[in-house]
């Protein structure tokens, strides 16, 4: 009896890059073959379909023992079994921890959990991408956040060193864990038009300006948690638009600076009231979790009250002012678009009606009001978009 054994003796442990997406990808062997045949390797190199079929094998053989190194990637640099050189370990772990766009706006903001791992056949089927590529993003997304959530110190510099991330990546994954933390609400139809890129610089602002970390660089979760304290005092801002003078004031301020610079003056002028509580009664909201949740949802959607009389105060939302304003605070970006606002005359009016507050001399929050509204106005013009 003759057996027939393929072996492969060398030092420097070889990388084909086009392998290593396949094996990425989550195709198997078979399919990985089929796609390389297809590719027109074999009228390339001049070799059978048999070695191209043991070439595959043995990359997907080094693949599968690197894997359990790419879980811990300063493992990878300190291990002695494989010879690669350092640039060949930094592209086998960027594009290990690369994930796709379709898939992390199908998880984006829910819980890493294995209820939400369930649903992963389901987003595979959706996406077009294939259920073990799926099950890997999702499992590198939860192994990071499992790391970081409960270090101290910067977040993009805390998966950068235990991760070994491009910058970029590593602010990739900041926006993801920031977002499966406080739990954003991302999937609603309105939201749909939002890119990850989207999201994750809006998750870059928040995470500089709301978190823990924007004021005391020694708290546990500094970069994970929004600051609880802050949000309590956005309550503070509801003056803007309950002070009657203030709001009659502030629009004076704006209108007279925008004059005859804002295409859309008319519609803003007249607006202007609906607009100011609808940034404002946003700030307001901010100390109810759910709210925090839909904060996306409540810049982007243009939103009336379905429970509540105009006649009376508002049960349903004590915060909305004044109580015989039907119409709730939290909506902006649909609002400019039903009066087609052009980018730039959001922006003009975003960084005016912002200056203008610190004119009030009637108000006293200016430091509370920068830190909230600087965040906001910076998210709102990359919201803005269709």
């Amino acid at each position: 009896m003759t057996s027939e054994l393929d072996i492969f003796v060398g030092n420097t442990t070889l990388i084909d890059e086009d392998v290593y997406r396949l094996w990425l990808d989550g195709y198997s062997v078979s399919d990985a073959v089929a796609l390389r045949v297809r590719s027109g390797i074999l009228e390339q190199t001049g070799a059978t379909a048999a070695v191209l079929q043991s070439d595959t094998m043995d990359h997907y053989r080094t693949f599968h023992m690197l894997e359990r190194l790419l879980h811990a990637p300063p493992k990878l640099l300190h291990q002695l079994i494989f010879q690669i050189p350092p640039s060949r370990q930094a592209l086998l772990i960027e594009r290990y921890y690369a994930f796709d766009e379709a898939f992390v706006r199908e998880v984006l903001g829910k819980k890493l959990s294995k209820g939400t791992k369930k649903d992963l056949d389901d987003i595979s089927t959706k996406t077009g991408i294939t259920l073990k590529s799926c099950r890997r993003q999702f499992d590198n997304f939860k192994r990071v956040f499992k790391v970081v959530e409960e270090m101290r110190g910067s977040l993009v510099d805390n998966i950068q060193q235990h991760f070994l991330l491009s910058d970029r990546l590593a602010r990739d994954y900041a926006a993801i864990v920031f977002f499966a933390n406080n739990r954003f609400e991302t999937g609603k139809k309105k939201l749909q038009y939002l890119s990850f890129g989207d999201f994750a610089y809006c998750a870059e602002l928040m995470i500089q300006n709301w978190t823990l970390g924007a004021v005391d660089s020694q708290v546990d979760d500094m970069d994970v948690d929004l600051d609880k304290e802050f949000l309590q005092d956005l309550k503070e801002l509801k003056m803007l638009v309950a002070d009657k003078d203030l709001l009659d004031l502030h629009k004076s301020l704006v209108c007279t600076a925008l004059r005859g610079k804002l295409g859309v003056f008319s519609e803003m002028e007249a607006n202007f009231k609906n607009l100011s509580r609808g940034l404002v009664n946003v700030a307001a909201k901010l100390t109810h979790n759910k709210d925090v949740r839909d904060l996306f949802v409540d810049l982007v959607e243009k939103v009336s009250c379905p429970a509540c009389c105009p006649l009376i105060p508002c049960l349903a939302y004590p915060w909305a002012v004044p109580a015989l304003d039907v119409s709730l605070g939290p909506q902006f970006v649909e609002p400019c678009r039903s009066d087609h606002w052009p980018l730039s005359d959001v922006r003009l009016f975003l960084n005016q009606y912002s200056a203008s507050v610190h004119s009030l001399d009637g108000f006293r929050h200016q430091a509370l009001w920068d830190r909230y509204m600087g965040t906001l106005r910076g998210c709102l013009l990359r919201l803005y978009h269709d």
